[in-house]
Order: C-alpha cells, then sequence, then structure tokens
C-alpha cells in the first residue's frame, strides 16, 4: 500500500486498469457463446433422432403384435385400425408424410420338398415414403424355398412353424431435424434412414386369409401400390 502511494498518478491509473476485471467474464462468455449454442443444438437434435429410433420400433412392435392378436379371421378394417395406430403414434416425428410401414403375412408355403419355405400371404402399407419391403412383395416364396429359412436380417430371421402363422413388421422413416442448419452432426441426421422390424406369432387363428368383410375400397385397403398419410 505505501508503494502504491507513492507511485506517480500516471503508474496508478495504468495498475488500476491492468487489475479491473469487472468486464472479463462478460467477454469470455461472448467469445465462448456461440460454442455453447452450437453444443445445445447438438445435444438437443441427438436427443431428438434417438426418441425417433424409438418411436419407430415402438411402431413396428404395436402393428406387429395388434394384428397377431385378431383372433378366428383378420379383417382389412383390423388392419386398418393398427395402421391408423401407427399414425397416431408417430405424428410427433410426421411419420406418416416421412415414413412407411409393411405389413406381411407370413406363412409356411405347404410346398414339399425341394421347394417347402416360407411365403408371404399377403402384404398391406401405410405411409407416404415410397419404400418397399427388403425381403419381398406380397407372393413371395409361394412356390419355392427361397424363404426357407425365414424373413428377416441376415443372421437374425424369423419363420413361422406348421399350420402356424406369423405377422411380419418392416418399418422405414426419413429423419427430420429440428434445427434447418446445424454442425457436422446435426447436418448428418438429416434426412437419415431409420428402419425396425418386428414379428409377432399369429394367437389363437388358424384362417389367415384376409377379408373385406366391409367392402372398403381406395386407401383404407392399405395396398402397398398406393401410398397415403391418413
Amino acid at each position: 500500500n505505501n508503494m502504491n502511494a507513492n507511485m506517480p498518478k500516471p503508474i496508478k491509473k495504468f495498475a488500476r486498469l491492468v487489475s479491473d476485471q469487472s468486464g472479463l467474464a462478460l467477454t469470455e462468455f461472448a467469445l465462448s457463446l456461440p460454442i455453447l449454442m452450437m453444443l445445445s443444438v447438438s445435444f438437443v437434435e441427438l436427443a431428438s433422432y434417438i426418441n425417433a429410433h424409438m418411436r419407430v420400433s415402438q411402431i413396428a412392435l404395436s402393428v406387429a403384435d395388434n394384428t397377431g392378436r385378431v383372433r378366428q379371421t383378420i379383417d382389412i378394417t383390423d388392419v386398418d385400425a393398427s395402421m391408423i395406430g401407427a399414425r397416431i403414434s408417430g405424428e410427433n416425428i410426421n411419420f406418416a408424410n416421412h415414413g412407411r410401414v409393411i405389413l406381411s403375412m407370413v406363412e409356411p408355403n405347404g410346398r414339399p420338398s425341394p421347394n417347402t419355405g416360407q411365403k408371404i400371404t399377403w402384404q398391406r402399407c401405410f405411409g407416404l415414403k415410397n419404400a418397399a419391403s427388403s425381403y419381398g412383395a406380397e407372393g413371395a416364396g409361394a412356390t419355392n424355398a427361397t424363404y426357407v429359412a425365414g424373413f428377416g436380417p441376415t443372421g437374425n430371421k424369423i419363420a413361422a412353424g406348421t399350420g402356424e402363422g406369423l405377422m411380419f413388421v418392416e418399418v422405414v422413416y426419413d429423419y427430420q431435424t429440428i434445427f434447418p442448419v446445424g454442425d457436422a452432426l446435426v447436418n448428418s441426421l438429416a434426412g437419415k434412414t431409420i428402419r425396425s422390424t418386428a414379428a409377432y406369432p399369429v394367437r389363437e387363428r388358424t384362417n389367415n386369409t384376409l377379408y373385406n368383410g366391409s367392402g372398403i375400397t381406395g386407401n383404407g385397403l392399405r395396398l402397398c401400390s398406393s401410398y397415403s398419410a391418413t
């Protein structure tokens, strides 16, 4: 203190200026704000992507389970109800406009050896995304052993037992980012295709013919040759 008292006035003023840090924190915050904002955007976008992944998986499981639970006989109205459920479940990710549900009724083809295998008895779809089944269209495997190992990804195929049926579902969705512009992470997630498959055995239903008892027409038939977001 005595030393400061003996300093010339110009030097005192300079010393006070050097020791004054009142604006340092604000300056540091201003410099780091863009980085913090970019990190925040990345974390929010990544959380949204994980949520979309979970939602796609839930849609696949729900459609397979609900259609597998239909007892005695199955009607197009049962399939339509499951597709409507998928649309509602995917509303928060805009699934109807950017996704596709492909539901396949899988059964043994009933052919003698060497053509014994699995077949897609019928197939129905929902969503505007232009995507086909990765494993075959309606009628696939009906006359040959192409699908003797069943349907599904390599190393994780599933097949229906003799006299049984299997509801096999594929869901495809193009991820929609929250932020239109972001860092490399956000940009890499934009439009990224999310896929999920699920399968449930048919319960207490021996006749797997798809009926149309109400005479439904148009999009209500859920044909895979048509595309609808409703």
